[in-house]
């Protein structure tokens, strides 16, 4: 198994500096990290030369950080099961996830999950890496997600996360006809009394804000585009409930499962700044058929 590598190239502003404080103060790597790099497997190459964080760097040197390998949960067990890979790096996936297959493995999905996908994945590439998703969808939400390769560079996109930078779109095809062009929905969300799973607006819950714009209207339903500014569980689903227009196939909250078997919602795109690679990038997927089937060729 291989082990995740980062590489920096030194810039003249850090001409003098000790490995050390540049890992620690501009590169984000943690104390507890530096200890496991140094008795778990990690390594530090200074122009491909063994070192320590001890050792000044120059500028134009190219400075390698070798992570320990992670250490895998028994409980999550690789299965060959395809990927619908969108983008691919040495530090993160994009994937597009299908519909009706959950995150990670729980009482009721033990299998057939993305985290047992990625690990054959990884087994089949030689990456020693645990499961790190940035954005988790539900089951059976379709569409765009991200997922590091390691746990720094997880902590780097959660830092990204922290700041709302990254911005996702979801599309939705709701019951009814949605009236207004555009909207905001700015309504608390809280879970619902005497339930673990369902989610209600709620003058104690947290504050939850989506953002809405119609897309095409039809005779009986509408396709919509959605953005949020919070990301409570179930907010596009609780929030459409509550103006009266709740997803097709999503009976949890008011939504009907005759022409389609699950919440008619899809993660549609993603922007997001790479923080290794240190620029923008963005991506957009089609909507699968089963939602396509419902927008294509009707009145």
């Amino acid at each position: 198994m291989n082990n995740h590598k980062i590489q920096w190239k030194i810039d003249e502003k850090f001409e003098g500096m000790l490995i050390r404080e540049f890992l620690l103060k501009e590169k984000g790597i943690s104390k507890r990290a530096l200890v496991d790099i140094k008795f778990y497997g990690g390594d530090i190459l200074l122009n491909g030369s063994h070192v320590t964080v001890r050792e000044v760097v120059r500028t134009g040197d190219c400075l390698e950080v070798m992570f320990p390998p992670e250490i895998r949960s028994d409980g999550i067990i690789g299965e060959n099961i395809p990927l619908h890979i969108v983008y691919e790096d040495e530090h993160i996936l994009v994937i597009n996830k299908p519909p009706f297959m959950a995150s990670i493995p729980s009482r009721e999905h033990q299998s057939g999950t993305l985290a047992n996908a990625l690990i054959y994945y990884y087994n089949q590439i030689g990456l020693s890496s645990t499961i790190h998703i940035v954005n988790r969808l539900d089951r059976d939400t379709s569409g765009l997600m991200i997922v590091a390769k390691n746990s720094f560079v997880h902590s780097l996109f959660a830092l990204e996360q922290k700041k709302k930078s990254i911005k996702r779109e979801y599309e939705a095809i709701v019951h009814g006809i949605v009236r207004k062009d555009v909207g905001i929905i700015n309504a608390p969300i809280g879970r619902k009394a005497e339930s673990i799973i369902e989610r209600e607006v709620r003058n104690d819950g947290q504050q939850a804000v989506t953002h809405y714009e119609v897309k095409k209207r039809f005779s009986d339903r509408t396709l919509v585009s959605l953005k949020l500014e919070t990301g409570r569980t179930h907010q596009i689903r609780v929030h459409m409930s509550y103006i009266g227009q709740p997803l097709l196939g999503d009976d949890l909250y008011g939504g009907q499962r005759d022409l389609i078997s699950r919440q008619a919602l899809h993660s549609k795109s993603v922007r997001f700044y790479h923080p290794l690679l240190e620029r923008e990038l963005a991506f957009s997927v089609p909507l699968p058929a089963d939602m396509g089937n419902l927008v294509s060729g009707v009145k």
